[in-house]
């Protein structure tokens, strides 16, 4: 197979015009990294621009979790800081800011983006970048993305569109939870379909395929944020982040957040039960315990299971934890709980609705209200979406 260039190294070969001679600014975290060489040497966005373009690297930006990824769950801010390796001022765009000021963009010309997205709606990488297109529109700066894959593949979209009135900073715009696109082809979905209207560029990837997970890219899998340390916490994560909306623990405090879930008051057997009339496409669920070092149960005996996806092609994330969720409300109805505001900033609708985008999803769960059915109010506006998408995507 040939090797897929990212953007940041089709950005190094080609070395376009736009940039030459221009003040540059950079929104990156550490898994902003490139092999350009092929020589397994994994060297950082910012240190391959200061070196191609001596002295044009002003700023450098930083999404949710800090520049270095050290900070773990949402509502927790990090502060600017200045880089240790090429002495400049890194702004963070998740403490007193979430888009970039005009004195923030003053010494720049063009804002280069380079972020790894998991290719769920409620990851906020992308609508920190929406925010920079947003700003990068009022103050007349110029916006280059570079494309990255989308981990959990390019043809596949799932789940309901956000309602307007559900939008927030874990998600802006009506798209589906899966929305099967890179970074680059959202950036441009939101500049022209949602009338951003920046000036953007996209550097496109090479050798990348729709239908690839990221197993199949043969590029090193660096965790974007701290509780996605794994391609499959990724592929799991459209379906598993749910929980976050409830008292179920998703994981985080522990070595694989995400593809295990539990509580102290789950029955393994009576849920095992419940579920073999309910087959879930695609994986298993083994039984486990655990005990969370920090967040939800923190340092409590949890029971439950951990997904271990065996059909990548067949498995529906967000279908399953929503089946997943039917069973706990089940069999354990009155332990179960919604959490309650706030949540990522939200401090009015419940979680569980902020993430789902729509209150819709949440009374089906309740009334255990058949999916099939609550699936089908959701066909048309993904048709649509379908349609919309179409323009905007780079790769066949």
């Amino acid at each position: 197979m040939k090797p897929i260039q990212t953007g940041i190294e089709r950005l190094l070969a080609t070395s376009p015009q736009i940039l030459q001679g221009k003040r540059l600014g950079l929104l990156a975290n550490p898994a902003s990294v490139a092999c350009p060489k092929r020589d397994q040497r994994f060297e950082h966005t910012r240190v391959l621009i200061a070196d191609h373009y001596p002295g044009q690297l002003k700023v450098i930006f930083s999404p949710q979790h800090g520049f270095f990824a050290e900070k773990q769950d949402n509502m927790i801010p990090s502060e600017d800081l200045i880089d240790p390796v090429l002495g400049i001022p890194i702004f963070s765009l998740y403490g007193q800011t979430r888009m970039p000021t005009k004195a923030m963009l003053e010494p720049i010309d063009i804002l280069i983006v380079d972020l790894q997205d998991v290719g769920t709606r409620v990851y906020t990488y992308v609508y920190t970048m929406a925010l920079c297109l947003q700003a990068a529109r009022i103050h007349g700066k110029q916006v280059l993305v570079l494309d990255r894959p989308n981990p959990i593949g390019g043809n596949r979209i799932e789940g309901n569109c956000l309602k307007p009135e559900y939008a927030s900073f874990v998600g802006m715009y009506p798209i589906p939870m899966r929305h099967g696109l890179t970074i680059g082809e959202l950036a441009l979905l939101f500049n022209d379909h949602f009338g951003i209207d920046c000036e953007l560029t996209v550097i496109s990837m090479s050798g990348w395929k729709r239908e690839m997970f990221f197993q199949d890219t043969g590029l090193p899998w660096i965790a974007p944020s701290p509780n996605l340390p794994t391609p499959t916490s990724a592929f799991v994560y459209p379906g598993q982040v749910l929980w976050e909306g409830t008292n179920v623990s998703e994981g985080r405090g522990t070595t694989q957040p995400f593809e295990i879930f539990g509580a102290p008051f789950f029955d393994l057997n009576r849920l095992e039960t419940w579920l073999q009339n309910h087959k879930l496409s695609g994986v298993h669920l083994r039984p486990l315990a655990f005990e969370p070092t920090s967040n939800k149960w923190e340092k409590r005996l949890c029971h439950g299971f951990q997904i271990h996806v065996l059909e990548p092609m067949s498995y529906r994330p967000y279908r399953t934890t929503l089946t997943l969720l039917q069973a706990v409300v089940s069999v354990h109805p009155e332990a179960f709980q919604w959490k309650l505001p706030p949540y990522e900033y939200e401090f009015e609708k419940l979680p569980f609705d902020v993430i789902t985008g729509d209150p819709a999803v949440r009374k089906a769960v309740e009334g255990l209200e058949p999916l099939e059915d609550l699936e089908q109010t959701w066909a048309e506006e993904l048709k649509c979406f379908e349609e919309i998408r179409r323009p905007y995507l780079l790769y066949e």
